[in-house]
């Protein structure tokens, strides 16, 4: 009888024991982060569950509108009709919250001889303007063009930043994420790419220039925190309601001193004080 009743005594205490999984879904620009946060947090806490998956950011926007994640992960910030249909689902505006800097790098393969390239010359290729290295001082040779999907959150920043939202090409392949990207250009002599300057795996960054006059920005530390480097972004939790529990525990970990610590081993930079307050 005794051992009975301490058996249902410990079942009835398995829901208090255990934490509230915690769902993050979005950008796969930050799914490599993202599952980072999640493992160092999990480890100090053996009940906690935090599940990452990637699709792109307007995947993550789609799953917080319809209540399937509890964080939206984006590279890119939110758009006005998903803010508006958030607002008019929960009548409360979203919670916005920059957990890490990056700046989109241009990935040039290592035999490539060119070290840097204007702006507008990186918006005249994805364009299809230009189509051979030869034409801004490389070799005569086919540019390879790879590019992110539509729904990524990384090629709308792109597409807004770089081509000032004209349209891409439409022969640059598309690949699912920004390891992808990375792989084809290293293996790829002819081939360009862009994505977070946290994959340097095999490629060499461009140097990015505003005018034939500037110099070629890297998109380095110091570069992308101060601004100069030309394409830097913050990237995003999103939150349909002000945080509470066990997502607000999670995220004052990612906002720690040793969350940010994380971001700076990743390969990312972490946020200022005042963008997190």
């Amino acid at each position: 009888m005794k051992q009975l009743l301490s058996i249902a005594l410990l079942l009835l205490a398995l829901p208090l024991m255990a934490d509230p999984t915690v769902t993050i879904k979005g950008s796969d620009t930050m799914v490599i982060l993202n599952q980072r946060w999640a493992e160092r947090y999990m480890d100090d806490r053996a009940n906690a569950v935090i599940q990452v998956t990637g699709g792109g950011s307007g995947t993550g926007m789609a799953a917080l509108l319809s209540g399937a994640t509890d964080i939206c992960a984006s590279s890119r910030p939110m758009k006005d009709k998903e803010r508006a249909a958030l607002v008019a689902k929960n009548g409360r505006p979203p919670v916005e919250i920059a957990v890490a800097k990056d700046g989109i790098a241009v990935y040039l393969n290592d035999a490539n001889p060119l070290y840097s390239l204007t702006l507008d010359q990186v918006a005249l290729i994805y364009r299809g303007k230009i189509t051979n290295w030869r034409e801004v001082g490389g070799a005569d040779q086919k540019i390879i063009l790879y590019s992110r999907e539509n729904n990524s959150g990384t090629y709308e920043f792109f597409k807004e930043h770089v081509l000032n939202k004209k349209d891409f090409t439409p022969f640059a392949q598309c690949l699912p994420g920004t390891a992808s990207v990375a792989n084809a250009v290293a293996r790829d002599k002819r081939g360009i790419g862009y994505g977070g300057a946290a994959y340097a795996k095999g490629i060499r960054f461009c140097g990015l220039k505003r005018d034939n006059l500037s110099p070629g920005i890297l998109p380095d530390g110091p570069n992308i925190l101060d601004g100069s480097y030309p394409v830097s972004r913050n990237l995003f939790f999103y939150l349909s309601a002000p945080a509470k529990g066990a997502v607000k525990d999670f995220i004052e970990f990612v906002l720690s001193p040793e969350g940010q610590a994380i971001v700076a081993k990743v390969g990312y930079y972490p946020v200022q004080q005042e963008q997190q307050q």
